[in-house]
């Protein structure tokens, strides 16, 4: 296809059908893998799901139950709906819904209001378990184990077994994991019984803020601000160089404010933006890459970023707040996002990619006239920094996308999608709330053999010491958990057994509970980044592979090529780690320009290395000195710095003066 050749916009703006899109969910999205109850039962569903969400905002609005009641209710609900909506089996039938998954949810019942019918008695015994007692906590560690190999997926099951093996067979452990061993009773107490194992942090964080937000954006969803993002996107930036992709770009970051997952960002956005580049002559291999790295990103974008940052919040503590945290995710995040647009920027260069002709864009001051449409999120973002609590926020947030759904002419949002939004919201908290249960069994166990502590020693010592080798330990083993579990449970396991390794070396003189709050926030998001940039990480790069369904690309060629174009959310991590002044905390405005300014010229530069093209061609000792120049910008010290400009700008000279050398660049080809 002519790069001139202008496209009919109806044509270049049509969208993958709603039944595709769910068959490439249920495909790489295992959370989307759900049945289609018919009859009586999908009534029963519907009308319990939305008991969940009243139940949810029951408690956000007058209060919560105590935390051993919120939590085994919010469980008990999220069990019942993934054995009724989850086959055990993909390849089962999505109709109807077997007789074992009945009585599982029956007993999900059972075990789920335990607590509430015998809360007095249980918090009076001090730990000592009835023998029915057991069974039910038993009961309840089984079903969360295969509430999660169903919802979330096997790999995180396996591990949470792996971790119960552990805290039994203790003493039969080497030297520097060993520990006593625990009893089967005393595992079903840590577990069901206190607030340290399955009904400990993570789920405490589920089923009060997580909760909030993703029924958040189930109303953003409903009332039309999820296709207003990808309508902003192309009125911004379809006309520029490489116009579509970087159309993906923008509103892959809008959309990560609704979507916590890679997967569903790249199916909901990329089914619109990948088609229209592909129509635009762009290589299916480059345009599902585009898409998936943009899509992954969405989980690092303030305000909401996924649901792992609710839950930095609680683990961290220290009276920190969610707004902390997002703050300090700001910055990292725009050099994530403009490091990838510096990168599609050079490859369409290089491919001679065109931009949307006027007659290919839609009609901008009707699209502008909605900018109202985004006052749910610019409300969130103003009341959380006045400091009203979050759960609150959200709650204002419902009602104003509410508020903008009856007034947006192009969407019908009447009492019927109300409804449905309320349901939607409780339906998708479902694999959430089964990772976060799944990862307290993890959590448990740690905190009760000292487990990460002994690892992050190891680690230490494994590394000689040395902060790059233990941040690259970090790293290896954040990706390889990332391509098996989910954001939340990765975030948890990592945070529990590896971030500990960086706070010690970084603060190596003061126990981790003193150290400074910087470090201990850096530490947490290297492993928070490592463990979403998986995604995108070959061999098993989910949105990758999701894009490549949409493109009809080669899914490992895309992967390969997502890692290419996010290369600088691999280096992020450790900018984060060696310049905590990117966190923005106890540092000046001087300090934040500078250290962003030296990153983006070093991104700009390692941007031209990778791709091999900046004004011109770049040669392979070109591509050389400017990647090296880039790693010097972006480490955190003055004189690499200094060398690393005075090079760039020699480059950039060079570059200017010879930038009509080539021929000029290539077309691409589908």
């Amino acid at each position: 296809m002519s790069k001139e050749q202008t496209i009919n916009p109806e044509e270049l703006h049509e969208s993958l059908s709603l039944e595709k899109q769910q068959e490439l969910l249920e495909k790489f999205d295992i959370e989307s893998n759900q049945r289609d109850p018919q009859n009586i039962m999908k009534y029963v569903i519907y009308f319990g799901l939305l008991a969940f969400t009243l139940f949810q905002l029951y408690t956000a609005i007058f209060g919560q139950f105590p935390a051993q009641i919120q939590r085994t209710v919010h469980l008990g609900f999220a069990l019942v709906f993934i054995f009724l909506l989850f086959p055990a089996v993909r390849k089962l039938s999505k109709k109807g819904i077997p007789f074992y998954d009945y009585l599982l949810a029956l007993v999900s019942i059972f075990v789920g209001s335990y607590w509430v019918l015998n809360y007095e008695r249980l918090v009076q015994s001090l730990g000592k378990l009835e023998t029915l007692d057991f069974y039910v906590g038993l009961l309840a560690i089984i079903l969360v184990l295969e509430a999660a190999r169903r919802a979330v997926g096997l790999p995180i099951a396996i591990i949470a077994v792996l971790f119960l093996l552990y805290a039994f067979y203790g003493r039969y452990m080497p030297d520097f994991m060993a520990h006593r061993g625990q009893s089967l009773e005393g595992i079903v107490n840590l577990m069901y019984y206190s607030t340290d194992g399955i009904l400990g942090t993570p789920l405490a964080v589920s089923s009060t803020f997580i909760f909030a937000f993703l029924l958040f954006g189930a109303f953003l969803v409903k009332t039309g601000v999820g296709q207003y993002f990808n309508d902003l996107a192309i009125s911004v930036a379809g006309k520029l160089v490489g116009g579509p992709a970087k159309v993906a770009i923008f509103s892959s970051a809008l959309q990560g404010t609704i979507s916590g997952s890679s997967v569903a960002n790249v199916v909901t956005s990329g089914s619109y933006t990948i088609p229209m580049m592909k129509r635009l002559g762009y290589n299916k291999n480059f345009a599902g890459a585009v898409e998936a790295s943009a899509s992954t990103g969405g989980q690092l974008m303030p305000p909401i970023m996924g649901a792992a940052a609710f839950l930095m919040v609680e683990f961290i503590g220290r009276n920190i707040t969610y707004w902390d945290v997002a703050k300090a995710a700001a910055i990292p995040a725009l050099l994530y996002f403009v490091g990838i647009w510096i990168m599609t920027h050079f490859e369409a260069k290089r491919l001679g990619l065109r931009g949307l002709k006027d007659e290919e864009m839609p009609d901008r001051s009707h699209v502008f006239k909605k900018i109202y449409l985004l006052i749910p999120i610019v409300l969130i973002i103003v009341l959380m920094v006045s400091g009203v609590p979050v759960i609150h926020a959200a709650l204002y947030g419902i009602i104003s996308c509410v508020v903008v759904g009856i007034i947006n002419p192009d969407v019908k949002f009447g009492v019927k999608e109300f409804v449905d939004a309320l349901v939607d919201g409780a339906r998708s908290a479902l694999a959430v709330a089964a990772a976060t249960a799944c990862a307290g069994i993890i959590v448990g166990v740690v905190v009760k053999t000292g487990l990460g502590l002994s690892l992050a020693n190891s680690l230490v010592k494994l590394a000689g010491g040395s902060i790059l080798l233990t941040l690259f330990f970090v790293m290896i083993a954040s990706l390889i958990l990332g391509m098996g579990a989910p954001t939340t449970a990765n975030y948890v396991i990592t945070s529990t057994i590896a971030a500990p390794a960086i706070i010690a070396l970084l603060a190596p003189d003061v126990p981790a509970s003193a150290a400074p709050i910087v470090i201990v926030l850096s530490a947490h998001f290297f492993v928070f980044y490592f463990g979403i940039i998986a995604d995108i990480t070959p061999p098993v790069a989910l949105a990758a592979f999701a894009a490549s369904g949409i493109s009809g690309g080669d899914p490992i060629r895309t992967g390969v090529n997502s890692a290419k174009l996010a290369i600088a959310a691999f280096i992020i991590p450790y900018m984060i780690v060696f310049s905590p002044a990117l966190l923005m905390i106890d540092v000046s405005i001087g300090e934040i320009v500078w250290v962003v300014f030296s990153a983006v010229m070093g991104m700009i530069a390692i941007g031209a290395g990778v791709i091999g093209y900046w004004y011109r061609k770049v040669n392979v000792i070109e591509r050389l000195v400017l990647i090296a120049a880039g790693l010097a910008m972006i480490y955190p010290e003055s004189l690499s710095d200094t060398i690393g400009l005075i090079v760039f700008a020699v480059m950039f000279v060079i570059q200017w003066m010879t930038r009509n050398k080539d021929e000029g660049p290539k077309v691409a080809t589908s």
